[in-house]
């Protein structure tokens, strides 16, 4: 039988850090799916939006999301690793899945998933406790930016004001944005880290238009400022006529074929 392991915790705790690794040093198929915990009073789910699959997909390509008809075909085989995320902001109460909210339950359920292993950051000693961090108000903010592109020099200042306060108190925020070279990155910042990460993904879109892959940016935090977020956002999104300069001209940089 192919092992089922969840991990929870609290938002920004290391729980796509932690599964990235685990699936890269795994040699056998392997999967992922991340689910949304339950809503707890003043405390709001930062709803993924894709972004985590997206980014370990690009990270280890062979890896599957698992669905009613690949789930059972993944716990059969011996080799088979499948990872399970859930943000939860407390200690589970109780033993294995019983200590999730009904919601993570009824969707495992519906795969017919049991994990063999249900481990919690800041509770059990298998997993790092460093960025743990335990949150009394929490609010969440999401925009989808699918087939935007940004200024790559607009972008990073607009990151800088995000993070040091400039919308509200963010605890935690992460994405993936397009640039005009055909390049993405995963985004992330926790309040815990001394800084942000800007990690590039392998795969990357030719610079022809605007692209069509996964961007999202997901924030975290109290008293923020929705509107003055996007607000920013908009300024620092390329136009068509200026994406299309912008592109032409590296088509113009780019070496001639080999024929």
């Amino acid at each position: 039988m192919g092992q089922v392991c969840l991990i929870s915790g609290p938002p920004g705790c290391g729980k796509t850090t932690w599964a990235l690794q685990r699936l890269q040093e795994h040699p056998g198929p392997c999967a992922y799916l991340r689910l949304e915990g339950d809503n707890e009073a003043g405390l709001e789910q930062g709803a993924d939006h894709g972004i985590d699959l997206t980014w370990l997909k690009d990270q280890v390509p062979r890896l599957h999301e698992p669905t009613p008809s690949n789930a059972a075909e993944l716990k059969q085989d011996n080799d088979a690793l499948t990872l399970i995320e859930v943000q939860q902001f407390h200690h589970p109460r109780e033993e294995g899945i019983e200590g999730l909210g009904g919601k993570v339950r009824s969707k495992l359920e519906a795969l017919q998933l049991l994990p063999d292993q249900v481990l919690h950051f800041g509770r059990d000693p298998e997993l790092p406790a460093q960025d743990t961090l335990e949150f009394s108000k929490l609010e969440a903010w999401h925009t989808s930016l699918l087939g935007c592109v940004w200024d790559p020099n607009s972008l990073s200042s607009f990151w800088f004001e995000l993070v040091n306060g400039a919308y509200g108190d963010v605890y935690r925020a992460k994405g993936l944005m397009n640039c005009p070279d055909g390049r993405a990155f995963f985004c992330n910042w926790m309040v815990s880290q001394q800084s942000s990460q800007f990690l590039p993904l392998d795969t990357t879109s030719p610079p022809h238009g605007r692209p069509s892959r996964t961007s999202e940016l997901v924030v975290q935090g109290k008293a923020l400022n929705p509107d003055g977020i996007q607000a920013t956002i908009n300024d620092c999104l390329l136009a068509d006529d200026v994406l299309a300069m912008q592109q032409q001209q590296l088509q113009q940089h780019q070496p001639p074929s080999q024929g």
